[in-house]
């Protein structure tokens, strides 16, 4: 009896999903008789802490969360936010007769089959419902062809947790020792860090070259017109039979690879250019080729992450945010896919759409089958496509937005997947001439005309480099045949200069990632999401920028951990997975390798790097002799002329010379400076700034020593406490400490004004209720206080000008709601493309912020006001729109409060509600911290 026929009958089915969304779009195809119902994600994992870890576990259990010397029993706890959702669950499922677990057909979502399976204990009949998009056939035919838990696939996704986890949890307290505390290391974040990291290494080891070359515009002497035109631009092929250099010549120490070719400098290239203004040039030769251009296959989770970036100004976790609410709706597939294969029902609404839309001459006579490419697919997947049978145009999905454009580009992508190849001809002109002092000069001319556009009709893929040409891009050269003669009107000599490789993009880390074979497409957006959340890299405009930080912690891993970020070994474990996932290999003997270095060897990356055999330590052992590891110098960069720069513990910072020694100079460095930005010259320069400290005297009442310095979050003077002060426990003391206002400077300020600085906050005076008034400086700027009620002041003289009176008269003032005037915007980036809004650059409370009127985006780390382009506001935009709107906190319930008789021997004098205040706001922020010392974890 199939599992749908009971229905009629009464009986009451349960079906779990992953999403709220994705469970109402179901719910709708499925009717009376099913309970649909989220997990909302995981509902169990590993412990996030010893703490979540049950007492009966101790040792080594505790802070992994594994049993290691138990065959790697992994301890599961139910997270602590999904407790609530889990009893629903469990409520849900005590009324019903059948469960149908029905969440995502990859390892991910079978994990989550099984974890729900083994929390609920089910005692009626399991199903595992499986789909790649959510339409009512879809649904429907799931649910009628249940299948069983593929238990191989839940292993191999316990191994990866496992693994990671083991990496996570061992490693990343090495960086928390020897580089700075709260960084963290992963099986694959690493890695991806280390080529970004590399990238940049080349970029500052790069030398650039300069070279010149002569352009020539000739002309036929006749009329011309759109399919002939008159003229045609070449550029120097050949001197005297010699090859002239072009950048792809020069290696990255800007030397030629190859001394058969001629390297033209200015002055050659001036004066063959004056030489040549005579000549008499004529056509060499004409070569014709045929042009065929087949198209792309439909998308895949990784190609459409990279077309996404070129084409929409998407970041990779942006485009997983949109797919998937396209998903859960109903108008695409399955994001999440290796695969380009089509199913028939989608090749053949396709192929209709191409008739329809272009017409039976864009059909080609067979539908068109794209093979897997990627190594170790995941299996049942289709390509990501428009769902149904039937594709909907986008026009008529009545999307919008940043939805609408990402539909756009995978329904435009699948039908041209199935038109018929663009053809062409290809056509290579070569000119010569010999120039007036007897040189022979060729120029080469090269030439694209499409007879037939195919599949470019719909679709043309982008590019990552901004200056290539795209494939549908013609280039018409006069029709000419051998020995006709030209005239030139100009020929002009060029300058050029070799340019270092370009940093990645998030396309181009993707397509770098899975072309190694490193991690998995459906990992790529949130790897790249935990590289960028944790300060390792940045983005300057769509690059990827390494910070120095990342510099510090690959050099580590690399001295130390080297096979940890080895890019073929990480590769080969992504196969000894997929052979576990398999059934070709076992866990545990590969996971007591990979922990122990011991035990029966899994083959692939268990034994790589170990070509003779010998013992290879396993991560334990390589995580045991931390003495190795000299802190300070995998921390040290050297930057020329004595300079050096070193990754601390509050950021990047250069010095010369000795501390404690006479000359020694020091000085922080930028948080967006790229590192290949970080030349001896521009060291200096931060050298030279003011820095340090600078003795400003002795306070008269105290007699402490008052100093200014230069921090990271700007200027400020402080006192120097005896070495005797307490500085710890109840009786600790700090120094007095105050921000220099705007207008001061380290190397102006005097002592009275540090003084006068320290003194605040400043006591103004009381109100007519005998509550405090006092002046402050925050981090928004000098403002009043009294009681909870802060009044903005318009300038910082005024915290110490400020009488009682004109206190009293500002707040008389009603309370100012927002700004009075708007300020004028920082800088205008144009139209933004989805809301069709302008886009501009705001100062906000916050700091500066792009926003289209509708949106507002916080610039990031890297990002600045004076060189963030318009195509980097968009994607910021477009970022903050995926993610939807924030979150309001639930409000709790006011306390109730006891009334208070109004007696004079129970009043409170203002001072000391004060005292009260910052006793109270200091537990507070002791608390905080304990708080969030407590959560500082790996993974």
């Amino acid at each position: 009896m199939s599992p749908t026929s009971e229905t009629a009958h009464g009986g009451r089915r349960l079906v779990i999903v992953e999403s709220p969304a994705k469970a109402k779009t179901i719910k709708g195809y499925l009717g009376p008789g099913y309970v649909v119902e989220a997990s909302v994600g995981h509902i169990r994992d590993l412990p996030s802490g010893a703490a979540e870890v049950p007492e009966k576990y101790t040792g080594e259990v505790r802070r992994l969360g594994v049993d290691v010397e138990h065959d790697f029993q992994p301890i599961y706890v139910v997270n602590a936010d999904k407790k609530a959702q889990v009893k629903k669950l469990k409520d849900l499922l005590a009324e019903s007769d059948e469960l149908f677990l029905a969440t995502d057909e990859d390892r991910e979502g079978e994990a989550i089959a099984w974890h729900l399976q083994e929390v609920l204990k089910p005692k009626v009949p399991v199903h595992r419902m499986v789909f790649h998009e959510i339409t009512k056939d879809a649904i429907r035919e799931a649910v009628a062809n249940p299948r069983e838990l593929n238990q191989r696939m839940v292993d191999a996704q316990e191994t990866r947790r496992i693994l990671d986890r083991l990496y996570g949890y061992e490693v990343s307290p090495v960086l928390w020792k020897k580089v700075m505390p709260k960084l963290s290391a992963g099986r694959v974040q690493s890695v991806a860090t280390r080529l970004v990291v590399e990238r940049e290494r080349e970029r500052i080891a790069f030398r650039s070259a300069e070279y010149w070359d002569l352009t020539g515009t000739f002309s036929t002497g006749r009329t011309g017109d759109a399919s002939d035109p008159s003229t045609l631009v070449a550029r120097l092929a050949a001197v005297d039979g010699k090859r002239v250099a072009q950048g792809r010549d020069f290696g990255a120490d800007g030397r030629l690879k190859s001394e058969a070719v001629l390297h033209l400098d200015e002055a050659n290239a001036r004066a063959l250019a004056a030489a040549l203004a005579e000549t008499r040039f004529s056509v060499r030769s004409v070569e014709s080729k045929p042009y065929r251009r087949s198209p792309y296959a439909p998308f895949r989770t990784t190609t459409l992450q990279q077309e996404a970036s070129r084409k929409l100004g998407f970041g990779a976790k942006a485009t997983m945010q949109v797919a998937q609410k396209l998903y859960e709706n109903g108008f695409i597939t399955y994001m999440r896919t290796d695969s380009t294969v089509l199913s028939d029902t989608a090749v053949a609404a396709a192929r209709a759409q191409v008739t329809q839309l272009y017409g039976a001459d864009y059909l080609p006579e067979k539908p068109r089958v794209y093979a897997g490419k990627v190594k170790n697919a995941q299996e049942a997947h289709e390509a990501i496509r428009p769902s149904g049978d039937r594709f909907r145009t986008p026009a008529e999905t009545g999307l919008t937005g940043d939805q609408f454009r990402l539909y756009e580009l995978i329904w435009k992508r699948t039908v041209a997947s199935q038109m018929k190849d663009a053809t062409g001809n290809s056509v290579t002109v070569k000119i010569g001439g010999t120039s007036a002092d007897g040189r022979d000069a060729e120029f080469s001319a090269s030439g694209k005309t499409i007879t037939f556009h195919g599949f470019m009709k719909a679709y043309v893929e982008g590019a990552d480099d901004p200056n290539a040409e795209l494939d549908d891009r013609e280039r018409r050269l006069p029709q000419v045949t051998e020995g006709d003669a030209l005239s030139a009107e100009e020929i002009t000599a060029d300058g050029h200069a070799t340019k270092p490789p370009a940093r990645y993009t998030e396309a181009t880390l993707v397509k770098e990632l899975e072309e190694r074979e490193i991690g998995r497409p459906s990992t790529y957006a949130s790897i790249i999401g935990t590289i960028l959340d944790r300060g390792y890299v940045f983005k300057k405009g769509t690059a990827l920028v390494p910070s120095f930080l990342s510099f510090a912690v690959v050099n580590l891993l690399e001295k130390h951990f080297g096979r940890l970020v080895d890019y073929d070994f990480t590769a080969r474990m992504e196969d000894d997975l997929d052979r576990i996932a398999r059934g070709e290999a076992q866990s545990v003997p590969w996971l007591k390798r990979f922990y122990f270095g011991e035990g029966e060897a899994a083959g692939g990356a268990a034994d790589a790097g170990n070509g003779d055999g010998d013992h290879l330590g396993g991560l334990k052992e390589l995580v045991t002799d931390l003495g190795a590891i000299d802190a300070r110098e995998i921390s040290s960069f050297p930057v020329g002329d004595g300079i050096v720069l070193r990754v601390g513990r509050y950021g990047a910072y250069v010095e010369r010379g000795e501390r404690e020694q006479e000359g020694y100079q020091k000085a922080d460095v930028p948080d967006d400076l790229a590192p290949d930005e970080l030349t001896v010259e521009y060291a200096e320069e931060l050298l030279a700034k003011p820095s340090g400290d600078f003795e400003l005297g002795t306070d008269p009442v105290s007699g402490h020593q008052i100093v200014a310095k230069a921090g990271r979050y700007g200027p400020y003077v402080t006192e120097i406490l005896p070495e005797s002060t307490p500085k710890t426990g109840k009786n600790a003391v700090k120094p007095r400490t105050a921000s220099l206002f705007k207008t001061m400077s380290l190397d102006t300020v005097t002592l009275d004004e540090a003084l006068q600085l320290m003194s605040l906050p400043r006591v103004v005076g009381a109100d007519a209720e005998g509550v405090e008034i006092t002046a402050q400086n925050g981090r928004y700027g000098p403002y009043l206080k009294k009681g909870t009620d802060s009044r903005s002041l318009t300038s910082e003289d005024q915290l110490f000008s400020i009488t009682l009176e004109e206190a009293l008269a500002i707040y008389a003032q009603p309370k100012q709601r927002g700004r009075a005037a708007a300020k004028p915007p920082l800088k205008e980036l144009g139209t933004d493309p989805v809301s069709e809004k302008p886009v501009v650059v705001k100062d906000g409370r916050f700091g500066p912020y792009v926003t289209d009127g509708e949106t507002n985006a916080t610039l990031r780390t890297g990002d600045s006001v004076e060189t963030i382009t318009p195509e980097r506001g968009y994607e910021l935009l477009a970022e903050k729109r995926a993610k939807g709107p924030a979150k309001k906190a639930a409000k709790k319930a006011p306390a109730k409060k006891t009334a208070a008789k109004k007696t004079a021997a129970k009043k409170t004098t203002a001072a000391k509600k004060t005292a009260a205040k910052k006793t109270t706001t200091a537990a507070k922020k002791t608390t905080a911290t304990a708080k969030k010392a407590a959560a500082a974890k790996p993974e």
